[in-house]
């Protein structure tokens, strides 16, 4: 494992020399986020009660790094109340006037791109690599629903009741304002690339970001403004999960949640009850597999990505490869070399291929899942091991052979750098293992014949497949929908449906000339028998 932050041994099957490519002036978390940026930012949270403020760690250094302001109820309440107001009036503009805001976002996000990748590195710890594709996600949903939004919205004209006699047309209408509870992992995409299609549909958001990463999130808002969209469209409260989240809820025309499986179905429950829609982006538990043809440097390399970005603290990255035996042990000296390989850094630059955990908690589980397999008769390939002498929060991306159902590592979500490798001898057992979890978020499917990629990726039941890719190719394809099934959720991000979950289908019919009813003089009796007539001509001419 190269480390290119320190001159710690490195563990035997990893390239011990330092990176000398690595930035001797790199930037700090400490001269990146400055007090005077999280005062500036901070001004954004909409809390005036006097709650105990919150303390932030820098997980790539364990040091302090922001104080921020804490909301309470009577703040959740005062946030929808002024985004209600400032919805009715953006609501009223037109579609291309709110798309306009979406595309100068676009714009002014690329060229001040440095200043959000900085503040995603200080708080969730990823490499910056890791940190740009959160950029990269945000704009192509802002430059997506920017261009194509106002075709997904218009008016579309519909079959009548009765031909000619009957005009109809399907609006859209703003659900009002978004109730949207957001995720520590991927703190930007997360929380402005889910807010900028309800936006543009209408609506106002109430945000509430994890507050280990709220700073990101309220760059983000400042920057929308900067693009024109009005300050109180945009609100967002800081605060505990069970108090604030709950409130957020409770007021909501319309919840957008990501985060845990457990906490999804209260929050579902919650909204249920209030006759409320939710869309819900849970946990997994993905699969990748290799079959027997596939380009073995190919998925190795695939494989790094698929496993360890953000430190597999990715909602869609893999958890689990399932290998063709006649290929496995050949698979697996290529991706373990690929791994021991990899350099872990903290600096706010680029140049590390990963970074650290974001919390104690993360850490805890990841060592857990690892220790107790390894006890129970699971071989570490390579890693399996904290790493404090680069950070608190470092640890190594780890490879488990020889796992088996009874281990936690098996089943559970990790949610961190470890993956556990299987073999399979035919494609049915290996989409049997892959379906077998109640999960079904993201797969991976690697083979040189791409209609029989295809041909599985049908049989794995994952809101998404990539084939010979890890996750961005279906992530990023931003005109075609995004989400779970199962325990991954409910509901789709990207495409048509990302947009319109936060609208109201209105149907306006208008009648011309007869109503559909007794007219003309005619009785009940002539009527049922001249309608009669009328549908069975209607089925002979094939008339929708």
């Amino acid at each position: 494992m190269t480390d290119i932050t320190a001159d710690a041994q490195t563990p035997a099957g990893g390239a011990a020399e330092r990176n000398p490519a690595a930035p001797g002036g790199a930037r700090t978390v400490a001269s990146a986020v400055t007090p005077a940026v999280v005062a500036r930012l901070a001004r954004g949270v909409t809390a005036t009660s006097d709650a105990e403020p919150a303390h932030t760690v820098a997980p790539l250094t364990g040091e302090r790094l922001a104080t921020l302001p804490q909301s309470g109820p009577e703040d959740v309440e005062l946030a929808f109340r002024l985004a209600r107001r400032a919805q009715t009036a953006w609501a009223a503009l037109p579609v291309r006037r709110r798309a306009a805001v979406l595309l100068r976002f676009h714009d002014l996000m690329l060229r001040r791109q440095d200043e959000v990748l900085d503040l995603i590195q200080a708080e969730t710890g990823k490499a910056r690599l890791h940190a740009f594709e959160e950029v990269m996600a945000v704009a192509m949903a802002a430059r997506h629903y920017g261009v194509k939004g106002a075709s997904y919205l218009r008016d579309r004209r519909r079959g009548g009741a009765l031909p000619v006699l009957t005009s109809t047309v399907e609006a859209r209408r703003p659900k009002g304002v978004i109730g949207q509870i957001s995720p520590w992992n991927y703190p930007f995409e997360l929380s402005v690339g889910d807010a900028l299609p309800a936006f543009l549909a209408g609506n106002a958001v109430v945000n509430k970001p994890d507050t280990q990463t709220a700073l990101t999130a309220l760059w983000a808002r400042e920057l929308l403004v900067e693009a024109g969209l009005p300050a109180d469209l945009w609100q967002i409260v800081l605060g505990d999960g069970p108090v604030v989240g709950p409130a957020v809820v409770d007021r909501a025309d319309y919840v957008a949640f990501t985060g845990s499986t457990r906490t999804g179905r209260e929050v579902a429950q919650r909204a249920a009850a209030r006759l409320v829609g939710a869309s819900l982006e849970l946990g997994g538990k993905n699969a990748m597999l290799v079959l027997a043809d596939a380009d073995l440097d190919r998925a190795a390399e695939g494989a790094v990505r698929a496993c360890f970005s953000s430190a597999g603290q990715l909602c869609i990255s893999i958890e689990r490869l399932f290998v063709h035996r006649s290929v496995a042990d050949e698979f697996l000296a290529r991706f373990a070399a690929r791994t021991g390989a990899l350099r872990l850094g903290g600096g706010l630059a680029y140049g590390a291929d990963m970074g650290s955990l974001v919390s104690e908690r993360q850490l805890e589980t990841v060592t857990r899942h690892v220790e107790e397999a390894v006890k129970a008769g699971a071989t570490v390939v390579t890693g399996g091991r904290a790493r404090p002498d680069l950070g608190p929060l470092f640890y190594e991306p780890t490879v488990l052979d020889g796992v088996t159902p009874e281990m936690a590592v098996c089943a559970e979500e990790t949610f961190g750098p470890v993956v556990s490798v299987y073999r399979f001898d035919t494609e049915d057992e290996a989409v049997a293992a892959a379906n077998s979890t109640p999960y079904g978020l993201n797969s991976s499917v690697w083979t040189k014949d791409l209609r029989r990629g295809r041909a599985v990726a049908a049989r794995l039941h994952t809101g998404t497949v990539n084939v010979n890719e890890a996750y961005a190719a279906a992530y990023g394809s931003v005109s075609s929908p995004m989400g779970g099934m199962g325990d991954s959720g409910l509901g789709r991000r990207h495409g048509a449906e990302g947009i319109l979950r936060y609208t109201e289908a209105q149907t306006i019919a208008t009648q011309r000339l007869l109503p559909i009813g007794p007219s003309l003089g005619m009785d009940d009796e002539r009527f049922a028998a001249v309608f009669t007539a009328g549908l069975k001509a209607m089925r002979a001419f094939r008339l929708k």
